[in-house]
């Protein structure tokens, strides 16, 4: 698997998803084509090489101006920063996303200033990205149907990883578009893992969100980091909250143990279980990130 290639979702039919190759790393961003009566794409990637998918678009027999629905599930701009590139080059999709990000997307300069500050020297792999033309912005709620004629997909709001987060539920194949809301799967390890950046994360309502993914009780997770997910998906956002629950708590103990916040965030970086899937610098710098949302969801907490 290599970026820019495109595979169909086994277990769904007429979906199939590409590695968008974001941050120079194979296997850590998905974007998703459903090809039904009303194409549609889900997320859109960081906005470098956005062209991979068009190409994917291609690949899948769906003309550009055959695009109609541009599904954003937050705005955090892995997720979002190619909706403008995108919607310019797709003239007739609608870009959808929650109430809550839609004026990120038309305005998107706060949301770059507040990624560079969360995401330090990764910025160097993003683009800046293009606004969204307001007349063509679709603003959901949770509950919120997208109809896309063959099948229907459901926005449910999960804000514990972003307040603009949601994730689609498409009854037609009874899966789930997870956003972040069920971590980052690695298919090389078999595994979920943790994602908690600054400023949003909220353990408590990250936990509540994976068991509202429990509740709709899909057949499959889509990982937009990465893939599909594994087959038994009770199991794996069980273990999600776990996962969840024990992050937080290491983070807490090595502050502790190490006497300040900057030298539990190296050595937590500096050690960290991925760097033979990402490469040591992307390993390195998602760590960090994810360190500091820990931290200021903490102090947040302290203050209450």
């Amino acid at each position: 698997m290599a970026p820019g290639d495109v595979f169909d979702v086994e277990q769904c039919t007429d979906i199939s998803y590409v590695d968008t190759g974001m941050y120079d790393t194979a296997e850590y961003g998905a974007v998703y084509v459903v090809d039904a009566d009303r194409p549609a794409i889900v997320d859109t990637g960081i906005g470098t090489n956005y062209e991979r998918v068009l190409d994917a678009l291609d690949e899948c027999g769906v003309a550009r101006e055959e695009l109609e629905a541009i599904l954003v599930t937050h705005v955090h701009l892995d997720h979002a920063g190619g909706a403008g590139f995108i919607a310019e080059a797709c003239p007739n999709a609608d870009v959808y996303v929650h109430e809550l990000g839609a004026r990120h997307l038309v305005d998107p300069e706060r949301l770059v200033e507040g990624t560079k500050e969360a995401v330090g020297d990764q910025w160097q792999y993003y683009v800046e990205p293009e606004p969204v033309p307001e007349d063509r912005i679709v603003e959901l709620e949770d509950g919120d149907v997208v109809d896309l004629g063959s099948r229907e997909l459901t926005a449910h709001h999960a804000p514990g990883h972003a307040p603009h987060q949601v994730v689609f539920e498409d009854h037609a194949d009874d899966a789930v578009f997870t956003a972040d809301a069920a971590g980052i799967w690695i298919p090389e390890q078999d595994r979920v893992r943790e994602t908690s950046p600054p400023p949003n994360f909220d353990l408590e309502q990250c936990v509540t969100d994976a068991e509202l993914l429990r509740r709709l009780d899909p057949d499959v997770l889509l990982y937009a980091h990465f893939g599909p997910g594994p087959d038994d998906v009770d199991a794996v956002l069980k273990q999600y909250e776990q996962v969840l629950r024990e992050w937080v708590e290491t983070v807490e103990r090595e502050v502790i143990e190490r006497g300040s916040e900057e030298a539990a965030i190296d050595h937590l970086a500096s050690t960290n279980e991925v760097w033979q899937v990402w490469g040591d610098h992307k390993a390195r710098a998602e760590t960090r990130m994810n360190v500091r949302g820990v931290l200021h969801y903490l102090k947040t907490r302290e203050a209450q």
